[in-house]
């Protein structure tokens, strides 16, 4: 594989080893997995001592930080690849560039990243045409520490612990040095502080998700006293979704699908109803809802996934039902009310459903803190994880499968 050292974004960093700098005990901060992130938090954490190493270069010289007590390497590891395919495509390159830092963003030392549907659709090529060049490091969301601040940073400090999707849009020219990678650097607007009560782990799972139900609903004109019924309430759309329907818009009534075993789980999250769509076909209820949300092929593909000018469903290899995954848009329309909305989140578009392209924004995620500081509102991760940084191919073989209950997480990192 080619390494990033050789290209232009990430430029050749000088191979000796000039220090390696001890932190001072107590000064750290732990994620989840007890890997310890050498920075003096903002917010207190379990203490602890750590080590990083800096190197010397003339074109990405080591930065330090000296109010967050750390020194931050020139180089990183970070999962990468540099053609299209499937998760064999992904390699471990231990001497990428971290990222320099624009005036507008931060770095961020990556505790904790989740992997999304958009990240495999990605890799596999589906957006060449609007994608960043190759190689890529993938990742969009992302929970750590900030090491580094651009001069026009304005909320976030040195220490803070902060969540986030890294991508403000998610086929639009997204970022080449995603969050698979131990610096991620950020801007501001699309970061928040870390909710007090969750890990990194916990909290790297939400942005892509919870922004997308977020909006999804938003857009759907979804409000109090309303009913709605989620497609997949099992997924990480679907069960962020039902929690949000209920607990922060307000639902008068929330149904929700999903198999035999996880209908108990529905209910936990704020189901009223819980159809196993294993035994029943929903779209011949009786009862019809203001809102159907459709998260279902969100397991399959993007949430608010589309085709480009140049890669429109008839001009793929494959056929639309198989571009799209399988969304039930057709199905969902038998149970909404009259003047009721479909978010459709893939596949085939009836009105009055509609697809969207989730926006990535900080502030978002910064209203719903407090629904996640007081436990109304919870990630859900699968429990096969956090997949260690090492298993970032099986993670994502995992991802693919469609089975995953919640988000796929991988932590800590490296």
């Amino acid at each position: 594989m080619q390494s990033f050292l050789s290209s232009s974004l990430f430029p050749p960093a000088a191979a000796k080893l000039v220090a390696s700098v001890s932190v001072a005990a107590g000064t750290g901060a732990r994620n989840s997995g007890g890997a310890v992130i050498a920075v003096v938090p903002r917010r207190s954490a379990a203490g602890g001592g750590g080590r990083c190493v800096a190197y010397a270069s003339s074109s990405s010289p080591a930065v330090n930080t000296a109010e967050a007590g750390v020194v931050v390497p020139a180089t990183m590891k970070a999962w990468a690849y540099d053609d299209y395919g499937d998760a064999s495509v992904l390699r471990l390159d231990e001497a990428v560039a971290v990222p320099a830092v624009g005036e507008d963003q931060v770095l961020v030392r990556v505790a904790a990243a989740a992997l999304n549907p958009v990240d495999s659709k990605r890799r596999a090529g589906k957006f060449k045409a609007t994608d960043s060049p190759l190689p890529t490091v993938p990742g969009y969301d992302v929970a750590g520490v900030v090491v580094k601040i651009g001069s026009k940073v304005k909320s976030i400090k040195e220490g803070d612990e902060v969540y986030g999707n890294i991508n403000e849009k998610a086929l639009e020219g997204p970022k080449q040095s995603g969050s698979l990678a131990e610096y991620t650097a950020v801007e501001e607007k699309l970061l928040a502080l870390k909710p007090k009560n969750l890990d990194f782990a916990q909290a790297a799972g939400l942005p892509l998700a919870i922004e997308t139900a977020h909006e999804g609903l938003e857009r759907a004109g979804f409000s109090a006293g309303k009913s709605i019924l989620v497609l997949g309430g099992a997924g990480g759309v679907g069960s962020l979704a039902i929690q949000l329907a209920k607990h922060v818009f307000g639902a008068s009534k929330v149904a929700a699908t999903a198999s035999t075993p996880k209908l108990e789980l529905l209910k936990s999250l704020g189901a009223d109803v819980a159809i196993d769509y294993t035994k029943e076909n929903f779209d011949e209820q009786p009862e019809k809802y203001d809102v159907v949300f459709d998260a279902v092929g969100n397991k399959l593909s993007l949430a608010a996934e589309r085709p480009t000018k140049q890669q429109t469903p008839s001009a793929s290899p494959d056929n639309a039902s198989s571009f799209w995954g399988s969304g039930q848009g057709e199905k969902a329309v038998k149970v909404v009310k009259e003047g009721g909305s479909v978010v459709v989140l893939t596949g085939a578009v009836t009105p009055p459903g509609f697809r969207f392209v989730v926006t990535s924004d900080g502030s978002v995620l910064q209203k719903l803190n407090p629904y996640l500081e007081s436990g109304k509102v919870k990630p859900l991760v699968d429990t096969k994880g956090p997949f260690a940084f090492s298993q970032t191919v099986e993670a994502f073989s995992y991802l693919e499968t469609g089975r995953a209950t919640g988000k796929v997480i991988i932590s800590p990192i490296p």
